[in-house]
């Protein structure tokens, strides 16, 4: 019966939906509040704390469709990807748990019945193996399921090894929950090399492992010491890709219908026939994880999961380049891939174009970071002493620059030179074990703190209330009392402090008795407490003490105005710029808030200001901010956006500001958007390639920052001024200088009338603001003359006159200017010793200019 990967997926999760699980989303990639784990490598990573007893949710049976990445730290598969039937960086595997509920025979038989008569898988293709000490689990497969007990293999610990090492003995760690696994494992027949599990063979293609059921019966201890839990639980994992290529007749999972697609789509767009080159497999699987890495907010980078991302995009893009690859090619893929992952491809329809402009620059990136490589590798093949270049050059190459050992070793060949092999190898075999260290649970599970305490939060409404303290911890430990000066954690039945949680930071305050006041300098959550982290700054604290609970009132109202603050700028930010915004990150602090999204360019500043606008529009409409609880489905048919990747709940908190803004939320917030008051961007810009950042203040603080930009306004504007004033003092004084170079310049054109000097000029150009200085530097100079000048600037008709006082009473500059400003439509006059007038008619000045001398003629 053939099934595409869609349909295996759907019918996986609708068969355990049949059984009581509750369907939970795949969680991101980037696992949450866990520093252990480079990525989510597993189906139950998501439900880690469910599993250790510091998380309780609303239903006991869970089933997934996970999204998983292995590339780095434990579980590193990166180097088979594309030489294998099954390695790949990106998988999603199916799973159903179960927390406290049901056990091994359930289990057991839900995993049967779905192979069986939900996929009709053949019985006898079928076998199955358990810990060689889980009698249990051996006659729940033989006698209630019928499986034959020679189909049935029992594989024991390693040889070698400590006890409970074992394939079939699943452990977290040195220490805490482990247990025996079954696994079911599928014959592709006699014609394919291989053996049953436990053999020499083992590790032949004949029969492979389809399902992974993990019981989890125990807490081990540092000593060894195999505790019962209380509560068993169920972890199962069938990776889809592999039952996927059962369903679809093919052996290998890159011939199912995914992989299929995107080899062909990666072929054509390379311009490569051969279909079957490794090359394709590897950028096939590639796209994957790197496509869904950028969708939970990883950018490539050179540090944690960032460099990961980068080192598969190169390989990627080094394998294209390998099949003749020209320019950018592996961006063009995420479309397709979009497509073909059916119903787990919705999120990265919306983001298709982030996913591909971060693939793109990228890839360009790592054009030129590929000569720069090649220019290194040359250089050290010019300078090699001998035929053999050396494994740490050759994986300095590899690690830096992206150059696989084949391809250093095809350029070294074409020179007539060789590698250093073996010293690769020792190299990265040295950097598997680093990352295999890094990847590894750190810390004994039983001497890490847990709480038993279910804290009740009691502070959407309220910013005090009265509580019982239930438990205590200083330096990790269980403490009965706190004396003055002791830091540590307190643990309340319930309490008005909200734990940092959604990008809002946790609450500050005091904890008061009336014998000791704790200061609360932070909140975070512990599993199902709340826990108060702080330091016993008076008198004493004792366990079952009653307590005063006192919020920091005013730090609350500030951080409730900037989450709410938040949300409406999300809405903003789609309105303006476009539904493919997303959130990408927050944080909310009494100071101000912070906001990360996904946006492929830079935010205009026009689009800032309609961006400010609308959300001081919305302040100023006065909204009330209404919160109602329902359950998820009922929230996103009500339009609640809700953050790809994040955790939530069966019932979850919908907040609503008018019709502008609704989300999922489980923050503190305003009464009133007018309570807000003002919203002010304080700036923005780019933190990775399609992510941008937009910081912002409200209320007072958005005053203070309007304030104090008015201020340095003010600030500019007055040295503007000055500098202006003393820039215009500066010209007039070259004016000036200019007017007094010219007026040096014309003297060549004076005469003499009568036997006195007379200077008559038409200035080409003057200032006439410097007229004036020019004629008294020129009377000046004469000694004893008259002067007239005639200027045209701007289309208008300046004139002036000068006369020495030892000849006004022959001859009145008023007199002289007037006669000709007559001749050109003006008029004029003024003192004898000077004059000035103006006039239009720029076609008469040259003749008026000419009747000068002989007016002067008649009166010299």
């Amino acid at each position: 019966m053939y099934m595409s990967t869609d349909e295996v997926r759907n019918a996986f999760l609708k068969f355990f939906e049949s059984k009581g699980h509750q369907i939970v989303d795949s969680s991101s990639l980037v696992p949450h509040n866990d520093p252990t784990l480079l990525f989510t490598n597993a189906g139950m990573n998501q439900f880690k704390d469910c599993f250790l007893g510091a998380e309780k949710r609303a239903y006991t049976r869970a089933t997934t469709a996970q999204r998983c990445v292995r590339a780095g730290g434990k579980h590193n598969d990166l180097e088979n990807v594309g030489f294998t039937a099954r390695h790949h960086t990106f998988f999603e595997m199916l799973g159903n748990f179960s927390f406290g509920d049901y056990f091994k025979q359930d289990a057991i038989a839900y995993a049967w019945e779905f192979l069986t008569e939900t996929l009709k898988l053949p019985k006898d293709r079928l076998l199955v193996t358990v810990y060689e000490t889980d009698d249990e689990a051996f006659e729940i497969w033989n006698k209630q399921v019928g499986v034959p007990a020679d189909r049935i293999v029992r594989i024991g610990d390693k040889k070698g090894g400590k006890q409970y090492e074992s394939d079939n003995f699943w452990t977290m760690g040195d220490t805490g929950p482990c247990g025996p696994c079954t696994e079911i494992f599928y014959d592709h027949g006699e014609h394919i090399w291989g053996g049953r599990p436990g053999t020499p063979e083992e590790d032949g293609d004949r029969f492979i492992e389809i399902w992974n059921n993990v019981f989890m019966q125990f807490n081990r201890h540092a000593d060894g010491t195999m505790e019962p839990l209380p509560k068993p639980a169920v972890d199962t994992g069938m990776g889809i890709e592999r039952i996927s290529a059962i369903m679809q007749g093919v052996h290998s999972n890159y011939e199912i219908d995914v992989f299929q697609k995107l080899i062909k789509a990666a072929a054509q767009t390379i311009g490569y026939q051969d279909l079957s080159n490794q090359s394709l497999r590897v950028i096939a699987d590639h796209i994957r994880s790197c496509a869904f890495l950028i969708v939970d907010g990883v950018m490539p980078s050179n540090e944690g999961r960032g460099y990961v991302l980068r080192r598969i995009i190169r390989r990627a893009v080094r394998h294209g380049n390998k099949l003749g690859a020209q320019g950018v090619f592996f961006h063009k893929l995420v479309g397709v891939l979009a497509d073909v992952m059916g119903s787990a491809g919705e999120e990265l329809k919306k983001q298709q174009a982030v996913v591909e402009k971060v693939l793109r620059i990228e890839e360009e990136n790592f054009g030129r970071t590929l000569e720069r490589g090649m220019a290194i590798l040359n250089e050290a093949l010019d300078n090699l002493e001998g035929k053999v270049l050396d494994g740490e050059t050759v994986f300095k190459l590899y690690d830096t620059y992206g150059f696989p050992a084949d391809l250093t070793n095809d350029v070294a060949r074409e020179r007539e030179f060789s590698i250093d092999e073996q010293g690769f190898e020792e190299a990265m075999e040295a950097q598997r074990q680093r990352a295999r260290e890094a990847g590894q649970f750190g810390t004994d599970y039983n001497a890490t703190i847990k709480t038993q305490t279910h804290s009740d939060f009691c502070g959407y409404l309220a910013t005090q209330g009265s509580s019982t303290v239930t438990e205590m911890f200083v330096d990790g430990e269980v403490a009965e009392s706190l004396s003055a000066g002791d830091k540590a954690i307190v643990i309340l039945d319930e309490t008005p402090f909200y734990a940092e949680s959604g990008g809002q930071c946790g609450d500050t305050g005091v904890l008061k008795t009336q014998s000791g006041v704790f200061k609360v300098e932070d909140t975070q959550k512990l599993g199902n407490a709340i826990a108060h982290y702080g330091v016993l700054a008076e008198g004493v604290l004792a366990k079952d003490d009653k307590v005063e609970t006192l919020v920091d009132a005013k730090r609350r109202a500030a951080i409730s105005l900037n989450h709410s603050a938040t949300h409406l700028l999300h809405a903003a930010l789609r309105q303006v710029l476009g539904e493919h915004v997303t959130q990408k990150g927050s944080l909310v602090k009494p100071e101000n808030l912070r906001f990360d999204f996904s946006h492929l360019e830079a935010v205009t500043p026009a689009e800032l200001k309609q961006v400010e606008r609308l959300v001081n529009a919305q302040i100023r409409r006065n909204h009330i901010i209404e919160t109602q609880i329902m359950d998820i489905e009922s929230a996103k048919q009500k339009g609640a956006m809700a953050l790809f990747g994040e955790k939530y709940d069966d019932e979850v908190r919908v907040l609503s500001m008018g019709d502008f803004s609704t989300e999922l939320c489980g923050g503190i917030h305003a009464s009133n958007t007018g309570d807000i008051g003002l919203f002010k961007i304080t700036s923005e810009g780019g933190i990775a390639a399609g992510i941008r950042r937009i910081e912002a203040v409200t209320g007072e603080a958005a005053l203070d920052t309007i304030e104090m930009q008015q201020a340095k306004y003010e600030e500019k504007l007055a040295e503007s001024a000055n500098k202006a004033k003393a820039l215009e003092k500066e010209i007039q004084k070259l004016k000036d200088k200019m007017a007094a170079a010219e007026s040096a310049n014309i003297m060549g054109k004076a005469q003499e009338i009568n036997g006195i000097k007379v200077l008559i000029a038409e200035m080409e150009g003057a200032d006439s603001k410097n007229l004036r200085t020019m004629v008294d530097d020129i009377k000046n100079q004469l000694g004893s003359g008259v002067v007239m000048l005639a200027n045209v600037n701007d289309g208008k008709i300046g004139l002036i006159a000068g006369v020495t006082k030892d000849l006004v009473g022959k001859v009145k500059a008023g007199d002289l200017v007037k006669m000709v400003a007559e001749q050109v439509g003006g008029k004029g006059g003024g003192r004898p010793d000077m004059a000035q007038a103006g006039g239009s008619d720029i076609t008469a000045l040259p003749q008026a200019i000419k009747t000068v001398q002989p007016w002067l003629e008649e009166r010299l």
